[in-house]
């Protein structure tokens, strides 16, 4: 049976797997009593991935089938500083799983879109987690959150791109009755604190987010970089998603 070599985002590891993508997806969602049901966000990596920061050689070792014949799910190989260690042109396509295991592909591009507004809102999922207002495209927030010139950075970074519907263009009076987010009085004044000619380009809305957050606020997609370039996952739209994944998306709105 071959091997597949997964970086799984929640919570971040490197995992060996005789399971195919999909079907590793539903295991991590519902396959076992041995953790909570809840949704999972992984990459499969591209074939011929190696490390000399991993052992890779003893998770392979340990990934045979069992004795009934039956594929080894889960080895892990490493459970942290993950992405780091994986580089950008490793990283395959983008999974999603939602509570009951129903399994969403996004493949990757180099080209990022031109969003509209002049505020973003961007959940960090790894290696660091804080949700955050600002006014930098997905590709600049990644790139200074990696530069090494600033005090505070991380060597890789995975982000989601959030909903901030009338927000992302008028903070104070725009409408913020579809966005499901706890404390909107603070959102508003996080994004109305953000100021080019300060200089203030990103301010944290929450430290201690929740572990997962619902799949409809995500509203470009996932964008995992650094400062050598950016990766983006477009995320379908509600109408694309209803009509060629109706069974995930209506799952993700359980």
């Amino acid at each position: 049976m071959a091997i597949h070599t997964y970086l799984s985002l929640v919570p971040e590891s490197l995992v060996l797997s005789m399971l195919p993508p999909a079907q590793f997806g539903t295991y991590l969602a519902v396959g076992t009593k041995k953790r909570s049901r809840g949704h999972s966000i992984y990459f499969n990596l591209k074939e011929g991935f190696s490390s000399d920061f991993f052992d890779l050689s003893r998770a392979a070792a340990h990934c045979t089938p069992h004795p009934d014949g039956k594929p080894k799910h889960t080895v892990y190989a490493a459970v942290y500083r993950v992405l780091e260690h994986v580089p950008l042109d490793a990283l395959g396509s983008l999974w999603l799983v939602t509570y009951d295991g129903r399994v969403l592909e996004l493949t990757a591009s180099r080209e990022v879109p031109a969003l509209g507004g002049q505020y973003h809102l961007y959940q960090e999922i790894c290696p660091v987690h804080p949700m955050v207002a600002s006014t930098l495209a997905p590709d600049e927030f990644c790139r200074m959150m990696t530069d090494p010139g600033h005090a505070i950075h991380v060597p890789r970074i995975c982000v989601a791109d959030l909903e901030l519907g009338e927000l992302a263009s008028d903070p104070l009076n725009g409408r913020a009755d579809d966005l499901p987010y706890a404390r909107i009085g603070h959102l508003r004044d996080a994004l109305l604190e953000l100021n080019e000619r300060t200089g203030k380009h990103n301010k944290t809305v929450d430290r201690t987010p929740l572990p997962q957050f619902p799949y409809r606020v995500i509203r470009s997609g996932f964008y995992v970089g650094d400062t050598t370039g950016v990766l983006c996952y477009r995320f379908p739209i509600a109408e694309q998603l209803d009509r060629d994944h109706h069974d995930w998306w209506r799952s993700a709105n359980v």
